[in-house]
């Protein structure tokens, strides 16, 4: 019965499509209409084919075939960020390689929005997905509930990217940092999350483990607290239902508001929530040691989720909004700096015991330095919400580098390191296939990463500076092409960094191909909770 309602469920999605494909007021909506008419047709095929097959046997084990497909998909859209982040780099070091035969899908403000999607929600969202499943089934000792709802969850996001990617270069955006995409496709993103939602606590709900690892936790709030940031910051009106252009339902400072309580806790509980379950999953089995204080990772997690959700106003110094406001987001964030680096400690000390493993397992050393990154994030970011400091950093490349080295190291860091965990145990090989080259790539990781922010950092206060500086009249000493001119070194050295990063992602993507090729998928069996 329920393969004749995905069959009707099919038909109508492609029928609409086909009217929207039609009746499309803009380029990118017809588009999207026309992906969405291949998707479905596509299944609705698949389904009917199905119908036909005799019943599969319930499956048994864990359901890793999905963390399997979210290796490689991470894999390749970090790739494809990287890559796309060093063409805008070198773009606004110099100007000509905006070409006039690509505009205007390849300037840089169409790029922009891409790269940004691309590595936070391509790859952190895909390897957050994965990781999600992997380490909610191993400490449930369960698997994933819902059947293959987990799949729906995993080919649904992948849509969402490429509907929001292609959207982007063909002018469909919201131009809401972090939250570009039009309408339909944040309608289509909410469905997905909901099943992401039900599928982790439906596994949850069935655990054989009375106790919820702390990673479990973490991994919860990121996603029930991005359904929440998603739905309200993306409230809009669509212009036409045959059209991709909305009308936001905020203006002014309420939308601002609105905006950067999304934008920070994207950051907040995306990138850092998410990530934080990662690393109090992967860091332990790594090192082979238990977590350095259980009790220090509770206060971790409910300092973290209370405290973050306040900081978001802390970018909105100088405007319209009320000075009690800012300074209620500056003084939370500060607050912020005391749990964040409790939690660094904490990974950092689980290695107490294991210290040895850095001079030998690169993995780990990975590991290190992602949580290095994110105390020195978590330092910066507190220290930069002060209103002072924030009228010489806000809008320059010093936020740019910050943004980065959190981006860079504490994300992409630990995002190796998992990859490299995961997918010799996947695919049934003791170890990867060259740990030579995750040598390479951490070294070439993390020079990258110090060019990147250093040249940041060095540009942003010069350029706070420049802006600011005025003659014995009180007029401006600098024009803004002064600033533009001066801008140039650093912004060559922070193209180099970001090709070093980018040659390092390409030799784990090469790595993990080989380690792939030369394994056996294996079919691990639900084993003990907690594993």
């Amino acid at each position: 019965m329920g393969n004749y309602f995905k069959l009707a469920a099919l038909g109508i999605i492609a029928l609409f499509a086909a009217m929207a494909a039609n009746w499309g007021r803009d380029a990118a909506y017809i588009v999207h209409a026309i992906i969405i008419l291949g998707v479905s047709g596509f299944m609705f095929i698949r389904v009917l084919r199905q119908m036909e097959q005799p019943a599969m046997a319930t499956p048994t084990g864990y359901m890793d075939d999905v963390v399997r497909a979210g290796v490689v998909a991470t894999t390749l859209w970090g790739v494809v960020g990287f890559l796309v982040g060093v063409i805008i780099a070198f773009q606004l070091a110099f100007p000509q390689l905006n070409f006039e035969v690509l505009q205007p899908y390849g300037n840089f403000g169409r790029l922009r929005p891409l790269h940004t999607s691309a590595v936070i929600f391509a790859f952190g969202g895909n390897a957050l997905i994965m990781s999600s499943f992997y380490i909610v089934q191993r400490t449930s000792g369960a698997r994933l509930w819902g059947g293959n709802l987990a799949w729906f969850v995993f080919w649904g996001y992948n849509l969402f990217i490429v509907l929001a990617a292609t959207g982007y270069l063909l002018g469909a955006t919201q131009s809401k940092e972090y939250a570009e995409p039009e309408w339909y496709t944040d309608l289509w993103l909410t469905i997905v999350w909901l099943a992401f939602l039900a599928v982790f606590l439906g596994t949850l709900f069935k655990r054989q483990e009375r106790h919820i690892y702390v990673a479990n936790w973490f991994l919860l709030a990121f996603i029930v607290t991005v359904a929440m940031l998603h739905v309200v910051n993306n409230l809009s009106i669509p212009v036409s239902i045959w059209g991709s252009k909305s009308v936001q339902i905020f203006s002014g400072v309420q939308d601002a508001m609105v905006q950067w309580w999304y934008g920070h806790n994207a950051v907040g509980f995306f990138l850092t929530a998410g990530f934080l379950g990662m690393m109090y999953y992967f860091v332990p089995k790594q090192a082979g040691r238990p977590v350095f204080s259980y009790k220090l990772s509770i206060i971790h997690f409910w300092a973290l989720i209370f405290l973050y959700i306040w900081a978001g106003p802390h970018h909105l110094h100088y405007t319209a909004l009320p000075d009690w406001a800012a300074t209620l987001g500056m003084v939370f964030s500060i607050i912020l700096w005391m749990p964040s680096w409790g939690g660094m400690i904490n990974g950092l000390m689980t290695l107490q015991g294991a210290w040895d493993k850095l001079r030998t397992d690169p993995i780990i050393r990975m590991m290190v330095i992602s949580l290095a990154f994110y105390g020195m994030s978590t330092f910066e970011g507190p220290m930069m919400s002060i209103r002072a400091v924030n009228s010489l950093s806000h809008y320059t490349d010093w936020t740019i580098g910050h943004v980065h080295s959190g981006a860079l190291g504490w994300n992409g860091m630990i995002t190796f390191a998992a990859l490299y965990f995961l997918t010799p145990k996947l695919w049934g090989r003791a170890q990867m296939y060259s740990m030579s080259a995750i040598n390479w790539h951490f070294w070439l990781a993390t020079i990258g990463i110090i060019l990147y922010a250093a040249s940041m950092w060095v540009t942003g206060i010069m350029e706070g500076l420049m802006w600011r500086e005025v003659d014995a009249n009180g007029f401006l000493v600098n024009s803004f092409a002064d600033t533009v001119s001066a801008k140039l070194p650093m912004y060559v050295v922070r193209g180099l960094g970001g090709v070093l990063y980018l040659a390092g992602g390409i030799i784990m993507a090469w790595n993990i191909y080989m380690t792939i090729r030369g394994g056996v998928k294996v079919t691990a069996p639900v084993g003990v909770p907690a594993e």
